[in-house]
């Protein structure tokens, strides 16, 4: 091929520039070069089957084939050997046939031994268009076409020689190889089709043997066919035999308590343990799921198994019933601290309400009479076993301060009150929820106790009232000694003050044991009936000292103090209130609950004063009230449950203390010589005939107001200790200045009134005639003048 492209340059160098630049356009590719297109007229078809080649290769270079063009002349550079390139495609075809139709001009040219003519343009034109036709169209081929590439690709991988011979043979050999591969392919298809005709063979061998399988194994299947029928048969009756035998097995042992489980629930040698509370469970699980055999056609067996589980549980919850009581006797009462064991059995024992309140009325009673025998050997020191205890201190050692033995009494109750709700409150406390839902349960299994509940309108369980109605039930015995000695403590005493300590005292327990057992105990009861007899004791004393005044001559004192008995009633009243104020009430609730303690202890004496007022004159009668007051309210006003009552008793001060200031002021008017003077203006008006008229009434004549003017004077220096000398009984100075001062500024308000009169009928009279005498030359003190001397 080298040679070939040698021989190509050769005749490129022949020809003219211009088809070499015609076929360097070609291998670039550029078609818009028009006249180089034109060219190739000039160019003479006597070219080789090599120069066809020469143009597949031109337009080959796009694709892999560099090209070069030196000064001396044309290179080309071949693609190497071995390249891979894809098969022929109808592109080569068309190259080939292009070359081919070129040699053959070539070649019939020589032959006749003539060149073809060059410039004629009737001889040319066809040619020309022809071949233009195939540039153009080698042309307009893609130089991405994978057709012509690998069609060049298989043109180089044959090592062709380039002569006349081979381009000759090229499409014949190419056909030829075709042909050749063509029939490779049949023979190989040949071999395939004879392994498989083989493998048909085969596989009808197989089917034959396979049928035949299959009917040895049909004639063994007829005849076994029975056999697995029957040991079918066989085992599900097994089958069902070990179901009934596995339901037979858990309804015994879910069902049906062994005769050890009866032993340990009923006999009474067995102990009362955790086995016995297990053996208990799991017999009213028992009796509970009966209720699903009792839901089925056949209730027999329902019947018959919750009969027996009754009677075995009813056993069991008597055997419980007799331990725990036993368990109360041996029980240290002094110290009942009841063990969890204890606990259990009585929350167990809730789901039977009967045997439950039974064994809590057992324990009850056994605790009042302990309670009771303690409180007495507390009281006299004497156990009641005979037996002496130096380390007990008798109650009744005190009994001669009646305060203190109350007081030393209600402790002890307190106390054994409290230790005893502390022992119990871990049962019904603590626990109280497991024994609500126990006595629910016993309630639902028993529905005729359950009727007789709600006829009596009992509700459900309250472990806090349960608590507190069995420490109440323990301490009757005690709140009936106690209410026998204290109700002998005060009838025995007719100590005014002390009955009402007393009664204060068991006001005070009273509302104690209110929060600790609440409302409607016993203790409670007895508590609040003796208060109320102190109370009634109190008030009687109180009506008897009472009386016993009102028999007595009382007389006012000559300082107008407050009178002994009421000095006495005050003093007492101190006490009481001392004692009230120490009690647990509200403010308010105090201020109400002191409200008749001040009707039988106070108002009795106020109103004795008060009467004794009556004999005497003013200002002794105000003053004497006013002391007697003040004295009342010096006592009542530390306290402050006694406001309301020194509201009231502070406007009858003022009231009195009003009387006191007109006596005052009626003083003033009286020795300043001014009272004629205002009796004669009070009727008077401002209108001119009354100012007029002024002058010519007699307390106006000039010798009258000169005489007035000096008594005014001499009034005047001594005026405000003369009016506070009628005020020196009252004991309260401050009261007795401030009374005083009120009245001194009404006289002051009152001469202003009698200067300012003067001052118009002066100014009246001296526009009618102005040598008129003013009246202000007769009376000449102004107001002025008057407060400062009154102040």
């Amino acid at each position: 091929m080298i040679q070939g492209f040698g021989r190509w340059q050769q005749a490129i160098a022949a020809n003219d520039a211009s088809r070499l630049r015609i076929l360097l356009h070609l291998r670039e590719g550029n078609i818009s070069r028009i006249k180089e297109i034109e060219a190739i007229r000039d160019i003479r078809p006597q070219v080789n089957l090599f120069e066809g080649i020469r143009v597949t290769w031109v337009l080959w270079m796009p694709f892999g084939v560099k090209a070069g063009v030196k000064a001396g002349g044309n290179d080309l550079q071949v693609p190497p050997r071995g390249c891979r390139h894809s098969p022929p495609s109808p592109i080569l075809n068309r190259l080939i046939m292009t070359s081919d139709y070129v040699a053959a001009r070539k070649s019939s040219s020589l032959d006749h031994g003539f060149e073809p003519p060059i410039s004629p343009t009737n001889l040319q034109a066809p040619r020309n268009n022809s071949l233009a036709t195939k540039v153009t169209s080698i042309l307009s081929a893609s130089y991405a076409d994978s057709e012509i590439r690998d069609a060049l690709a298989l043109l180089d991988a044959q090592n062709l020689e380039n002569n006349a011979e081979t381009r000759r043979q090229l499409r014949l050999d190419v056909q030829k190889e075709v042909i050749e591969s063509n029939g490779d392919i049949i023979r190989e298809f040949g071999h395939v089709a004879e392994q498989l005709k083989r493998i048909g063979l085969t596989i009808a061998s197989l089917n034959q043997g396979c049928e035949e399988m299959k009917r040895h194994i049909s004639a063994a299947h007829r005849e076994i066919t029975p056999v697995l029928e029957e040991a079918s048969e066989l085992v599900k009756q097994k089958n069902q035999v070990e179901a009934k035998q596995q339901l037979l097995k858990a309804f015994n042992t879910h069902f049906i308590m062994s005769d050890n489980d009866i032993a340990i629930l009923t006999s009474t040698a067995e102990p009362v343990n955790d086995r016995f509370f297990t053996v208990l469970a799991r017999g009213k699980k028992i009796q509970t799921d009966c209720e699903i055999l009792l839901g089925t056609e056949t209730q027999r067996l329902g019947f018959e198994i919750m009969e027996q589980t009754s009677k075995n549980l009813n056993g069991a919850f008597q055997k419980l019933y007799r331990w725990i009581q036993r368990e109360f006797k041996s029980l240290n009462l002094e110290n009942p601290q009841i063990n969890s064991s204890i606990r259990r059995a009585l929350r167990v024992l809730a789901e039977r309400p009967s045997l439950f309140q039974s064994c809590l009325d057992f324990f009850a009673e056994a605790r009042e009479h302990v309670l009771s025998d303690a409180f007495y050997t507390a009281l006299t020191g004497a156990p009641v076993g005979g037996e002496e205890e130096s380390s007990v201190k008798p109650i009744e050692l005190v009994a001669h301060d009646p305060l203190r033995y109350v007081g030393d009494m209600l402790a002890w109750t307190h106390s054994a009150t409290v230790s005893e709700r502390e022992a119990l409150e871990v049962l019904f406390i603590s626990e109280g929820d497991e024994i609500a839902k126990g006595i629910q349960a016993g309630r639902d299994s028993e529905p005729w106790n359950r009727i007789s509940d709600e006829d009596d309108g009992v509700s459900d369980f309250d472990g806090l009232k349960a608590l507190n109605e069995l420490v109440d039930r323990d301490v009757t015995g005690v709140a009936r000694v106690l209410r026998q000695r204290i109700g002998q403590v005060v009838q025995s005493h007719e100590e005014t003050i002390m009955a009402y300590k007393i009664a204060n005292l068991l006001n005070f327990y009273r509302i104690t044991f209110s929060k600790l057992l609440g409302d409607g105990s016993v203790l409670l009861e007895s508590l609040t009936t003796l208060e109320e007899s102190a109370l009634r004791q109190f008030r009687s004393l109180m009506r008897d000292h009472v009386a016993s005044l009102q028999g007595d001559r009382q007389v006012v004192p000559q300082n107008l103090g407050p009178p002994d008995f009421l000095q006495v009633g005050l003093k007492q009243l101190t006490a009481i209130m001392k004692t009230y104020d120490t009690s647990f009430a509200s403010v308010d609730a105090r201020e109400a609950g002191f409200l008749p303690i001040l009707t039988e202890s106070f108002d009795p004496f106020m109103k004795r004063a008060e009467y004794l007022t009556k004999d005497l004159e003013t200002p002794a009668r105000a003053i004497f009230a006013i002391n007697c007051l003040l004295a009342a309210r010096s006592v009542l006003a530390p306290f402050e449950f006694t406001k309301e009552r020194l509201n009231d008793m502070q406007d009858s001060i003022e009231e009195y203390a009003t009387t006191l200031i007109e006596y005052q002021y009626s003083f003033l008017r009286n020795n300043s010589a001014l009272q004629p003077i205002l009796q004669a203006l009070a009727p008077l008006s401002d209108s001119k005939e009354d100012l007029l008229s002024i002058p010519s009434l007699e307390t106006f004549q000039p010798d009258a107001l000169t005489l007035a003017s000096q008594a005014l004077d001499d009034f005047l220096p001594s005026a405000l200790i003369d009016a506070m000398e009628n005020l020196n009984l009252l004991q309260s100075s401050r009261l007795a200045r401030e009374v005083t001062e009120v009245a001194a500024e009404k006289f002051c308000d009152d001469f202003e009134k009698i200067e300012e009169k003067l001052v118009e009928v002066d100014e009246v009279l001296r526009e009618q005639d102005e040598e008129h005498t003013s009246l202000r030359k007769f009376f000449p003190r102004t107001s002025g003048e008057i407060r400062v001397l009154l102040s």
